[in-house]
């Protein structure tokens, strides 16, 4: 990184870029630099920054120093000294009768050259202009030709655009403009609609040029065979701008049109089929996204209060068979421990399943027999019967029932066979 300072002569032109030399310039103020013609003054259009070192072309002349009371003098001096000589320069020129046209007068800073700016449609012998205004300023006499582009940065005015001249204010250099800009922005191509009033084609024609390229990517051209939903036909007109296409379809009158967004439009390649045959199917059209509806919110609405809702219990670990609801587990300790002595995971299992666990509706160790005969059994002696535990009801389905085996005893397929015995006789011993 370099830095640097920009600054431009006369306000108009391009910008140049300085050494610094250890001071610090604000932008807009003036400067006195070093150039190839001496000691020029110029505005600062930019104070010191930093640029790449691809930008900078060594080496740097130096900024000599800001620019004092008696250099702003001297500058006005010099301009005054200007308008001078282009009067008496205009004089000397229809003295002389040449085909020229005067167009600004530069005075060096150091004033030991005038420069004059003419234009002109051929060469122009002026050998005799420089002597004559040599002897009337007594110094340095350099007369150069521009162009009409350079006529109009110098002499400044007004577009058909109301601004000023782009070239006079902001732009540094010309770049080239061809007509082809025009025609691919589909503008008329009448002279006196697209060129300033340099005589040239506008300047302003480079500016969207680049999204012209970007945006006639996608759209066919006049004339070109393209497949629509409703057939085939050819493109009449192009939108560029707003990516749409007038097309005339086949079978249809001559004066019937049709209009359609580029992602309804395709080109066939190689244009319509000379031998008449079925054109090939290239269009691919795009579900188009219907944007959800937006609700605006009533200012004069109360907000509703946000409830959250209650956390959902985690899944049991074990996957769950479809159709088959999960049985609660349960220890043995909790099943064994009757109610009456301090049960109390008989109590929690019976407020988990929501049911009695018995089908009498009572809990475990109640006497379910009639109050006669329980009072009967206590006079006796004989304890209090109590019913058989049951499971509680669930939706499991009924087991299947199993297979009946061979009755050859409880362990006849479990027991133990000799391999490698030898069978017997029927007397008992080993055959030979």
């Amino acid at each position: 990184m370099t830095e640097v300072v920009s600054i431009k002569f006369r306000g108009r032109g391009k910008t140049y870029y300085f050494d610094p030399a250890g001071l610090t310039l604000a932008t807009g103020g003036k400067a006195v630099v070093e150039t190839s013609k001496g000691l020029e003054i110029g505005t600062v259009i930019q104070g010191n920054h930093t640029v790449d070192d691809g930008q900078v072309v060594q080496p740097l002349r130096p900024v000599a120093r800001a620019a004092t009371e008696d250099d702003l003098r001297i500058e006005q001096l010099c301009r005054q000294r200007e308008r001078e000589a282009y009067t008496i320069g205009r004089q000397k020129i229809e003295a002389h009768g040449l085909d020229m046209k005067l167009v600004d007068v530069e005075c060096s800073f150091e004033g030991t050259k005038i420069i004059f700016f003419f234009s002109s449609e051929g060469r122009v012998d002026f050998r005799e202009l420089v002597k004559d205004l040599a002897g009337v300023f007594r110094t340095r006499i350099e007369l150069r030709q521009i162009g009409v582009r350079d006529e109009a940065r110098m002499l400044g005015g007004l577009g058909i655009c109301g601004r000023p001249f782009c070239c006079g204010t902001f732009m540094d250099e010309f770049k080239p403009v061809s007509t082809k800009m025009a025609k691919i922005q589909n503008l008329s191509l009448n002279p006196t609609k697209i060129s300033g009033c340099c005589g040239r084609l506008m300047c302003c024609l480079r500016y969207e040029q680049p999204a012209y390229e970007e945006l006639v990517k996608n759209v066919p051209k006049n004339g070109a065979f393209v497949e629509t939903p409703d057939g085939y036909g050819n493109v009449n007109q192009v939108n560029i701008l707003r990516q749409t296409v007038r097309v005339k379809l086949d079978g249809e009158g001559d004066d019937v049109f049709r209009q359609y967004d580029m992602d309804e439009v395709a080109a066939i390649p190689g244009g319509r089929p000379r031998d008449g045959s079925q054109p090939p199917h290239v269009l691919v059209l795009k579900p188009k996204e219907t944007p959800e509806p937006e609700i605006e919110a009533d200012p004069w609405q109360m907000p509703e209060m946000i409830v959250s809702a209650p956390a959902e219990e985690p899944a049991p670990e074990r996957a769950r068979s479809a159709g088959r609801r999960e049985r609660p587990r349960r220890s043995r300790r909790e099943d064994a421990q009757p109610a009456g002595e301090g049960g109390e995971g008989a109590k929690s299992r019976q407020a988990r399943s929501g049911r009695p666990r018995h089908r009498s509706g009572q809990n475990k160790g109640a006497d379910n027999r009639p109050a006669g005969q329980a009072a009967a059994a206590a006079e006796k002696g004989h304890p209090a019967k109590k019913n058989k535990p049951q499971r509680p009801k669930t939706d499991m389905p009924a087991p299947q029932e199993q297979p009946q085996k061979a009755a050859h005893g409880k362990n006849y397929y479990n027991r133990r066979r000799p391999h490698n015995r030898r069978p017997k006789s029927e007397g008992g011993q080993n055959r030979e």
